[in-house]
């Protein structure tokens, strides 16, 4: 069950990039990249990592993908031609996955035992953010706050 599930998961993720990587209107597009960050949420919820599968939804499905929908809607201008095939993005592409393809090829595979460890809650994630990550948890949120504060700056209309 789990190996349909991946194979599912997979399809769906890589037909949602490549959606997004070859779709000429670009709202389409962005829309097609929902369903790759939904994918790869998916295949964190088949691994069990609920923490991370929840974060990927909240942040990019939430935020980075509504940020992008956004800014294709406040910015849209019309465009004067059709644009054509990008020849060297698919063959720097395939190239990328040649290479990435030769190498898991060739790795020889590991047969070390998985060491045991202790499952990882979001307790625990929320204790180690609070007490050891204070400062860097502080940091992000001052840089997002100023990229939300410059974002509006952008858009605003000057009269």
């Amino acid at each position: 069950m789990n190996s349909v599930a991946f194979l599912l998961i997979a399809i769906i993720t890589l037909a949602g990039a490549l959606a997004a990587a070859i779709l000429p209107r670009l709202i389409h597009a962005a829309l097609s990249l929902v369903v790759a960050f939904v994918g790869v949420a998916a295949a964190f919820f088949l691994l069990g990592a609920e923490f991370v599968g929840l974060v990927q939804i909240f942040v990019y499905v939430g935020a980075v993908a509504v940020l992008i929908v956004f800014t294709i809607l406040l910015t849209r201008r019309e465009v004067t031609g059709e644009r054509g095939f990008n020849w060297g993005g698919a063959i720097v592409a395939l190239a990328v996955f040649g290479g990435l393809l030769w190498t898991i090829l060739k790795t020889k595979s590991l047969a070390l035992p998985v060491p045991q460890i202790e499952p990882l809650t979001v307790k625990r994630i929320g204790e180690a953010l609070m007490t050891n990550y204070v400062w860097p948890l502080q940091c992000v949120g001052l840089v997002l706050t100023a990229a939300l504060i410059g974002a509006l700056i952008l858009v605003m209309e000057e009269k």
